[in-house]
């Protein structure tokens, strides 16, 4: 009897140990399991991160459902923050460049036209009338010196003034010799015909006109034979020892130019070899049509190679002022609204933040509010991550799919605690972006073919 119970005892003792010991096993084989393999929360449509089921499937849009795990609900990113992963990255040729401080590089091109300096512009013009007997210019373009005869002039009323100084001089008179003397020169008459006629007392029949300064003939109005009158622009002599060169800077730019900045000019005909001189007038009007603004250089030509006329390359090098935050120009997304940037935030995130621009630039544009020194931005690329950041739920498109990439989806990260009056606030905020996928008032999906067996909207596994 005492062998029997001791027997019995021994297996009941055996048997609770083998079930004590298989329950041990598979506790940790369900701890390694569940160590080894993430369970998804849910799965959301990529394009509507309110569209939740508790199963993979497939959303409104024909789109295969997305997983999202416990790790990335504890990720919460500010308003407009997207994430995008490396290959993406990579694929979409994303560079970044950092904010730095330093002097503006204000270096404007921009295209101008070789005139003559019309400071330098002489204009004959004769002020008696009378006949042109002999020209000694044949045509424009022809280069004249200083002294040289230009054209013979025979004027009726010359001669009669002459003839006055001449009258006065043999009655020894002071007074009129003197005022037929300035008579004389009122008229142009050259110093040298007055001296001459004062010694010979000899009247000249006619009168040469001689050049006042060196230079081309610009502008020739008259011939041989022709008939002058007094105002008549007979000719004009343009000098080349100086040029004007008419540039236009658009309308942000002008306010950077200042009289005296040096200019660089290149001219296409003459490759590798470049002038360089200084803003010498800034026009105060703007053209009406362009919007542009005339900026007058000048530049010495001594070898007379630059011509009127000439289609000129310029670079205004305008004065730098203190250092400031500046940025590479093809970082700036111009809007009709303010003006923005691309903020890099690290680890795939970025963001779009409104910026406050100064001078506007070739290479650079001045900040003056809205980043900080060393702060990373986005260079290429900008424009599409910027679509994006005002719309995250729509860049989950261009990510690839995949598990492994869910985790870079930060607009799911307000979901951590799947509280019902969290959704509600949030469903009300997409209900009208959601409307033509089928979405009602009260946050149900409506049947959609395969998929009306799924439940509410807001539906947590």
């Amino acid at each position: 009897m005492n062998n029997r119970i001791k027997t019995t005892l021994l297996i009941a003792l055996g048997v609770a140990v083998g079930i004590a010991i298989a329950l041990l096993l598979r506790g940790d084989g369900e701890e390694a399991a569940s160590g080894g393999e993430r369970k998804p929360l849910y799965w959301v449509a990529p394009m509507d991160p309110n569209y939740r089921r508790d199963k993979p499937g497939k959303s409104p849009m024909g789109m295969d459902l997305i997983p999202v795990y416990e790790e990335e609900q504890g990720t919460k990113d500010s308003p407009g923050t997207v994430r995008i992963s490396p290959e993406v990255i990579n694929n979409l040729g994303v560079r970044t460049a950092a904010v730095e401080r330093g002097r503006f590089d204000a270096e404007i091109r921009t295209v101008g036209y070789v005139q003559y300096d019309e400071k330098q512009l002489v204009q004959i013009n004769p002020r008696v009338e009378g006949w042109i007997e002999k020209l000694y210019v044949n045509a424009e373009g022809d280069p004249v010196n200083r002294g040289m005869p230009l054209y013979t002039l025979y004027s009726p009323e010359l001669v009669n003034a002459q003839e006055e100084l001449v009258l006065a001089l043999k009655h020894n008179n002071r007074v009129l010799t003197d005022a037929a003397r300035e008579r004389l020169r009122a008229l142009q008459l050259p110093q040298s015909a007055i001296e001459q006629l004062i010694k010979t007392r000899k009247v000249q029949r006619t009168v040469t006109v001689y050049a006042p300064q060196s230079g081309v003939v610009d502008k020739l109005n008259v011939r041989e034979g022709n008939f002058v009158k007094p105002g008549m622009a007979l000719l004009s002599i343009a000098a080349l020892d100086e040029v004007w060169v008419i540039g236009e800077v658009f309308e942000r730019q002008a306010a950077l130019v200042n009289r005296g900045d040096p200019v660089t000019m290149r001219l296409d005909y003459l490759p590798g070899q470049s002038w360089t001189g200084s803003v010498d007038y800034i026009y105060p009007t703007l053209d009406e049509k362009t919007r542009t603004a005339r900026v007058r250089a000048r530049f010495g030509n001594s070898e007379h190679k630059l011509k009127p006329n000439m289609f000129a390359q310029l670079t205004i090098h305008a004065r730098r002022g203190e250092e400031t935050l500046l940025i590479p120009t093809e970082a700036l997304i111009r809007t009709g609204g303010k003006p923005r940037v691309v903020l890099a935030l690290g680890d795939g995130r970025f963001k779009s933040v409104n910026v406050q621009t100064g001078r506007i630039g070739e290479r650079q544009v001045e900040i003056l509010a809205g980043l900080r020194e060393g702060e990373r931005i986005v260079t290429s690329a900008q424009f599409l991550i910027d679509s994006e950041s005002s719309k995250t739920s729509d860049f989950m498109r261009m990510a690839p799919r995949g598990p492994m990439n869910h985790g870079e989806h930060g607009e799911h990260s307000n979901h951590g605690t799947h509280k019902e009056n969290s959704e509600h606030n949030e469903h009300n905020q997409h209900r009208e972006d959601n409307e033509h996928e089928g979405h009602n008032d009260n946050g149900e999906h409506k049947e959609h073919g395969d998929h009306s067996d799924h439940g509410k909207h807001g539906e947590q596994p």
